[in-house]
């Protein structure tokens, strides 16, 4: 199709622009008050336009809105004010106080109820004083367009009922609302028979909100015959109507009952007068038999027919009976299906009320959320970036202590390699002796001073002759020239044994001398380390 979707969906079910211009004309009561010199006025969801050439036609200056690009092409094709805007957005954009009129024609069933409140609150501050507010919606009393035919326009949200809106009104601060019921059927206005049909979808199928701001009491009086008629038709009213009507048809078949009644007792009490004149005639003429044998027959024939007329009439008042029994039934039925309709009204009502306010505890908890999500990212980064900094600092210390762990290990290995050269040199060597001697000066001394001379002396003396030896052996030239003396001498060589294996059974046992007193721990450690390898590698020479 060429023609855009929604243009042609309007086209369709809404009526032609000629119909819909006409129904519009039921609002002129709210509009001549305010008609002037060019009054501002903005029509929100402006459709076709129907709306904005009658304001033009009686002296306002009307712009519309919409987003529908077809049916602002409609509007430009008759020369309107019109722009491609969202609907709340160009409210705000107007000046406090600017507006005569601010109109909504069939725009608030397409939006969240949330949104429905902003506009009021928006139009309220947008209005001049006195000025009019006219939001005109589906109306769900009326139980086909709210059960069926609002749910035609997949465009619709849900239902607002008339209460709810013009609570919304009056809460938003508007100083006076009315309720405008439209389109019904003007028989029905007329006061024309009341059908179950009619119930059911005979309300008037729209209705509108007329808001007015406050203003001073002079220019409102202006308005009171608009705001004081009644207008259109509710389900109720056509349910009382339907029930009186009802309720007359059921006196009306009681009445009928009661005619027949009388006419059965009348005809009853005509026979029996025609019965007791026949006993009186036949004792007064007991001579005619022939004349009283006719009158018994004609009066036989009279009761025959007397009895068939009882009998239809009893038909027909079992017949009334019965239709007026099912007529009750109806009646009862009508009455539990209404209290049902109600009843699922009222419900539906409430949800939408609980999901309003759920909808705002949804709403208010997601601020807090967002807030609470905030506070936590900040924390979170200022955290971050001190977790990066004490890294950072961490891995100077490490790069410290690297460094220091490096340049200790480099000065251990010197001292062990000083260590090692001395231990290693000729030097170290040949004063080994004079180091024992001078050791053995200065226990001497400190033996004297305690007391100790004579074991201490016995006991250095045999450690003296032990390193001596250990040099000896230790040497192989030496050992040579001591083996080949001691073997002229038997006794010496086997005391020398005896004190070599000592108590330990080593017969090549090396006395470590006194550990320097200038070295540190570890050197000390290595220079353990290097007397014992060397007393293992004599140990080896020697064997």
């Amino acid at each position: 199709m060429s023609q855009p979707f929604y243009r042609a969906f309007e086209d369709r079910y809404r009526g032609s622009r000629e119909v819909i211009k006409e129904r519009l004309r039921a609002y002129l009561p709210f509009l001549r008050p305010l008609a002037g010199a060019q009054a501002p006025a903005l029509d929100l969801g402006c459709g076709r336009g129907e709306w904005l050439e009658l304001l033009g036609e009686h002296g306002f200056a009307a712009r519309g809105i919409d987003l529908d690009d077809g049916m602002l092409a409609a509007c430009i094709e008759r020369g309107l004010d019109v722009q491609n805007m969202d609907a709340l957005a160009a409210l705000r954009a107007q000046p406090d106080g600017s507006l005569a009129l601010v109109s909504a024609f069939h725009l608030v069933e397409h939006i969240p109820f949330d949104l429905v409140r902003q506009l009021i609150a928006e139009a309220l501050r947008a209005l001049q004083p006195g000025g009019l507010l006219i939001m005109e919606t589906p109306n769900p009393e009326n139980l086909v367009v709210g059960a069926s035919d609002f749910y035609t326009d997949p465009s619709h949200e849900r239902p607002i009922p008339p209460n709810l809106l013009a609570f919304a009104a009056e809460h938003s601060g508007f100083a006076r609302h009315k309720v405008v019921r439209l389109q019904e059927d003007p028989q029905l206005r007329e006061g024309g028979r009341v059908v179950l049909t009619a119930v059911l979808q005979g309300a008037s199928p729209d209705y509108s909100v007329v808001a007015q701001k406050a203003a001073a009491p002079a220019l409102l009086a202006l308005f009171d015959a608009a705001f004081g008629a009644d207008y259109g038709i509710d389900m109720q009213q056509l349910a009382r109507r339907y029930e009186e009507q009802l309720d007359g048809e059921l006196a009306g078949v009681h009445q009928i009952f009661a005619h027949i009644e009388q006419r059965i007792s009348e005809d009853r009490a005509s026979t029996a007068a025609e019965a007791k004149d026949l006993r009186v005639a036949q004792q007064a003429t007991s001579q005619t038999a022939e004349h009283t044998s006719r009158l018994a027959a004609a009066h036989a024939e009279r009761l025959v027919e007397l009895g068939k007329l009882a009998e239809r009439q009893l038909a027909e008042l079992d017949a009334e009976r019965r239709r007026l029994a099912a007529l009750e039934h109806e009646s009862g039925v009508i009455r539990n299906e209404l209290a049902e309709r109600t009843h699922e009204l009222a419900v539906q009502i409430a949800a939408l009320a609980a999901r309003d306010v759920e909808l705002s505890v949804q709403a208010a908890g997601l601020a807090a959320r967002d807030v609470e999500l905030s506070v936590q990212a900040a924390a979170l980064a200022a955290r971050t970036e001190e977790l990066a900094a004490r890294d950072e600092a961490r891995a100077t210390r490490m790069e410290e202590l690297a460094w220091r762990i490096a340049h200790n290990e480099e000065r251990t290995n010197a001292y062990a390699k000083q260590i090692t050269d001395l231990l290693g040199s000729t030097s170290w060597r040949i004063t080994a002796p004079l180091r024992s001697v001078m050791t053995l000066v200065y226990r001497l001394r400190s033996a004297t001073r305690d007391g100790r001379v004579g074991s201490g002396l016995k006991s250095r003396t045999k450690r003296v002759v032990r390193g001596s030896a250990a040099a000896v052996l230790r040497r192989p030239r030496l050992k040579g020239w001591a083996r080949a003396a001691l073997r002229h001498i038997p006794a010496l060589e086997s005391r020398l044994y005896t004190l070599m294996l000592d108590n330990s059974g080593a017969a090549t046992r090396l006395v470590l001398e006194e550990e320097p007193g200038e070295l540190s721990p570890r050197a000390a450690r290595i220079y353990r380390q290097l007397k014992q390898e060397q007393a293992r590698m004599s140990d080896a020479n020697s064997h």
